[in-house]
């Protein structure tokens, strides 16, 4: 049998009530809107109405004025004047006549003969401008058309306000006959006094759109005909107020459907601009034409001839009409259409009716919401219990329950949930405590705290696993309360031991172990405080792949434990040994990248003996420099910090700024004399001087034994063998390289090396491929050859790959002038070095590790907060000048580590005590070069100050200095002269 639904007593009251108010809100809401629409469309009616009757009221008021005008006229003198000068005596009296109705523009008077003189108001239309060329200021305009000597002659007179002339000028190609203009025939088929009208048209003058009345002066056939132009603009006037809404449409139309006004939309009357016919003349623009396709089928309708308001439609949208005629004096009826849509004419009906739906849903709501409030008060603890059981299973753990109810099972369930919130939320914010903890101590600590929070210990040690060892380390002790105890006290856990009992939980899972006093100093180390029964908890840390990670153990008092607790501390250590897994494992790799950077950077300073320790110290002293800044309080460096990233990247970078060295040939960096490459040349190049003495000999005994004189002979010979000894002596002195080779010593060494020998074997046998090829660049000599005694041959010269080539844009930012071979191992090339022993691509060559060593750094995938390393140790041989290398960088474009690294690398490389080619200088010596170096722009001037006021150059010298290297040193004025500089 089905089961009827259920619903609660406040969901059917709510129902009940909405229906109710929903019923009674449309009801009233559709009754008032359809009164106030019928009486909207009655007020709609009445308004169009009137509308028409202000056009027929604009339209007698105009005839009215006209037939007054005319009558006036025709009583003036003006009638019977036959000349210009006598009808301009007239022109006050008509220029106040025109000036007495708003709607007059023109008065003229037609003669039997077919004269005309008029007087119009000046108009700035188009066509008078183009017709006229009135002069400034004119106001009035007087035409006087007649007919002399067989033709027509117009007369124009331009007047000002005050009727004075302004100008004149004649016409005679305008044929004007009066007689046969319509305003003129009208007039003569009606009586004297009567004034006849004619239909809108457009005046020949000026182009205006409006209507002519005239009258005849007498009854006589030889009266003149009088008559006054009226404009239909006040018939737009009162169509442009009597406008229903934005979107109404009203045309004013002749009986032909020919358009007087018509306005649409929500722009200004339309009155319509001259139509020429096919004959030349205006004509007015029929309906047809415009852009009105609702008003013109209204007009070609039957309802028109329905006169007041009607309904149609109209591209699917539903409009309000009113057609009405307008019967004008002495003329033929005009039409009058009106039409506004439904949607405008009803636009606040439907306001109302929104605002009335919206009233009631708005009612509608708050009698729901009260209904239900009410009706829920009793079930309102549940409710928030089962929001707080929303907020749970969103991690809202921000406010405790606060809920409260005199029911028992109600309240039981609030305790229990308030318990569950507060467990859950302590294990969430553990595991995220856990997993953002990057310090392994800290780490462990928080372990053990949080455990023993839950089981309530007293005492609890964190145990550490020792694969190699195989045991457990004490590594975190905890007491709630004072104790002597530390870490160190405690010993450690064999794995294997299968009697104890935190060795038997790493192997079966958690335990829970009542200890003896004997116990516990048995298991855990004879102490005082240990001395006692108590209750043990042992629970194994196991990672996530089931590896042993450690164990903790956790003393207390004894009594009964919760079981519930134990279960939360074994969910705990869970987490906590996956937590500890994970920084186990940076931390190892971070031991590991240690060790491989200082095994570097050991291996970099044990490659050549003259780079002693200095991997070793730099790192040091530019920590120092760091730490002395950091210090600051005021000053350059007042806002100087670095984060315990920051410290990483520059340790990092201080170790490894010299890594580029492990690609610099070792000959290179150790190269003693100007002729050292994998051994010494100068043994090759003394052999040649040993075969000139030989040579010099054999000429001797030759000569000799040809005849000559011996005793003259020998002196030669002696003479020659001195010669060549002190030629030899003074090449090898230019091959130490200890002194300045000036121009005079390089030309010596031309000449020596002019001298020649004979060399009788092939200097291609027995040599390396590499050679051979260096050699085969040219063809062989035949033997014997004779060879300058210092020489610069092709195949001295070594090429420079693609590979050593730095292209001008290359991805790295260096701009270093690359010399155009690899190596010039060149005899003369490398005894003529003027300064040192090593030549401009040697130089190059061990400044390229600094080239490498961005390069090296650049392919390491470094981690964000190390991102800083390539750039920190590969710019400390910039300089703040910006003439440095391997960027020429300056001051600017470098981070302070960096700056820092500069001066640390320069002072360690002047001060080394375990250089073999040279000694390290005093302190105030290396203060002296630095000094100059900074008054130069080569070194950072604040840097130097810190260096010099913090005392690290001090405390760095004291460390790695000999004693005989600490001199008095005159800190003060190097201090000041680095202040001015900077």
């Amino acid at each position: 049998m089905a089961r009827n639904k259920k619903t609660p007593f406040h969901i059917q009251l709510s129902y009940l009530f909405a229906t109710l108010i929903i019923v009674f809100g449309v009801t009233m809401g559709i009754l008032q809107f359809k009164e106030m629409s019928r009486i909207l469309l009655i007020e709609v009616s009445s308004q169009y109405e009137l509308i028409g009757q202000k056009v027929v009221g604009s339209m007698l008021a105009v005839y009215e004025r006209a037939k007054v005008q005319t009558q006036l006229l025709a009583r003036q003198d003006l009638t019977t004047a036959r000349s210009l000068q006598q009808r301009l005596q007239s022109v006050p009296y008509l220029a106040a006549a025109i000036d007495s109705s708003d709607a007059t523009i023109a008065a003229y008077v037609a003669y039997p003969d077919g004269d005309l003189f008029s007087l119009r108001e000046w108009t700035e239309s188009d066509l008078m401008r183009k017709r006229f060329n009135a002069p400034a200021h004119t106001y009035w305009m007087v035409e006087d058309i007649g007919r002399k000597n067989g033709a027509w002659t117009e007369t124009v007179i331009f007047l000002d306000e005050k009727c004075r002339e302004l100008a004149r000028e004649t016409r005679n190609e305008l044929a004007y006959d009066a007689r046969t203009r319509n305003w003129y025939i009208n007039a003569q088929q009606h009586r004297a006094n009567d004034v006849a009208g004619t239909e809108p048209h457009y005046f020949h003058t000026d182009g205006m759109l409006g209507f002519s009345y005239a009258t005849r002066t007498s009854d006589r056939s030889d009266a003149a005909v009088v008559g006054v132009d009226m404009e239909i603009s006040e018939l737009a006037d009162v169509l442009r107020h009597g406008k229903g809404t934005p979107s109404s449409r009203i045309a004013l139309l002749t009986h032909s459907g020919d358009v007087l006004v018509l306005q649409a939309g929500s722009g200004a009357p339309y009155l319509p601009d001259p139509v020429t016919n096919s004959e030349g003349n205006y004509t007015l623009p029929n309906l047809n034409s415009k852009d009105a396709p609702l008003l013109f089928r209204l007009f070609q309708s039957d309802q028109l001839d329905l006169l007041g308001s009607h309904q149609t439609q109209h591209d699917g949208e539903n409009w309000e009409t009113f057609n009405a005629d307008i019967q004008v004096p002495d003329g033929n009826a005009l039409r009058l259409i009106i039409a506004s849509p439904y949607n405008e004419l009803l636009g606040n009906i439907y306001t109302l009716r929104l605002q009335t739906i919206l009233l009631s849903i708005l009612i509608v709501a708050l009698s729901i919401a009260v209904t239900v409030y009410f009706s829920r008060f009793a079930s309102r603890p549940l409710k928030s219990l089962a929001d707080e059981a929303v907020s749970i299973a969103h991690f809202e753990f921000s406010q405790p329950i606060k809920v409260q109810s005199n029911i028992t099972e109600v309240d039981d369930l609030v305790r229990a949930m308030d318990h569950m919130k507060s467990t859950i939320h302590s294990f969430l914010e553990l595991s995220v405590s856990l997993s953002s903890e990057t310090s392994i101590d800290r780490l462990l600590a928080r372990v053990l705290d949080e455990l023993g929070s839950v089981v309530g210990s007293e005492k609890g040690v964190l145990y550490l696993y020792q694969p190699q060892q195989q045991s457990l380390e004490p590594a975190q002790y905890k007491s709630s309360r004072s104790s002597d105890l530390s870490v160190a006290d405690f010993l450690c856990v064999d794995s294997s031991n299968a009697s104890h009992p935190v060795a038997q939980a790493c192997k079966t899972g958690p335990a829970t172990v009542t200890m003896r006093a004997d116990q516990c100093t048995q298991w855990f180390g004879s102490h005082d405080e240990l001395k006692q029964e108590r209750m043990l908890i042992a629970i194994p840390l196991i990672d996530r792949n089931a590896n042993l990670v450690g164990a903790i153990a956790l003393m207390m008092q004894a009594a009964s434990i919760d079981a519930g607790r134990l279960r939360i501390a074994g969910a705990i250590s869970a987490a906590a040994a996956v937590a500890i897994e994970n920084q186990l494992l940076i931390h190892e790799q971070k031991v590991l990248l240690e060790s491989f950077i200082q095994l570097i950077a050991g291996a970099i300073d044990a490659k050549s003996p003259y780079t002693g320790g200095h991997c070793q110290r730099v790192p040091v002293l530019a920590k120092m420099l760091a730490q002395a800044a950091c210090a600051e309080t005021g000053g350059d460096f007042a806002d100087f910090d670095l984060s315990a990233h920051e410290w990483e990247q520059l340790h990092i970078a201080a170790w490894l700024h010299d890594c580029g060295k492990v690609t610099t040939p070792e000959h290179v960096v150790d190269k003693a004399t100007k002729l050292e490459a994998l051994s010494d040349r100068i043994h090759e190049i003394r052999m040649r001087f040993e075969v000139l003495k030989r040579d010099a000999q054999i000429a001797f005994f030759r000569a000799v034994t040809g005849g000559a004189e011996r005793a003259a002979q020998q002196d030669l010979l002696d003479a020659r063998l001195a010669q060549i000894d002190a030629d030899f002596a003074f090449v090898a002195r230019c091959n130490q390289g200890g002194e300045y080779l000036d121009p005079a010593s390089i030309e010596r060494l031309a000449q020596i090396a002019q001298q020649t020998w004979q060399r009788t074997l092939s200097d291609r046998a027995g040599i390396a491929h590499e050679e051979l090829l260096r050699k085969q660049i040219s063809p062989e000599p035949s033997l014997p050859v004779t060879e300058q005694l210092l020489a610069d041959k092709a195949e001295h010269l070594i090429e420079r790959t693609e590979r050593d080539r730095i292209a001008a844009d290359n991805p790295w930012g260096f701009r270093v002038d690359v010399p155009v071979h690899l190596y010039n191992r060149g005899e003369l090339y490398n005894l003529s070095v003027s300064r040192g022993t090593l030549t401009p691509e040697e130089r190059f060559k061990i400044n390229e590790h600094m080239i490498q060593t961005i390069i090296m750094l650049d392919k390491l995938p470094f981690p964000r907060h190390l991102s800083q390393v390539p750039e920190i140790a590969g710019g400390h041989h910039e300089k703040m000048d910006g003439t440095g290398y391997p960027k020429r960088l300056n001051r600017e474009a470098m981070s302070i580590p960096a700056r820092m690294m500069a001066i640390a690398d320069i002072f360690e490389a002047l001060t080394a005590a375990d250089r073999p080619y040279k000694a390290g200088k005093k302190l105030s010596e290396t203060l002296g070069i630095m000094h100059k170096m900074e008054m130069d722009g080569h070194i950072d001037s604040a840097i130097f100050r810190l260096f010099l006021r913090s005392g690290v150059y001090l405390d760095y010298a004291r460390q790695f200095m000999q004693p005989a290297q600490i001199d008095a040193v005159d800190i003060a004025t190097c201090a000041a002269a680095a202040t001015q500089s900077f």
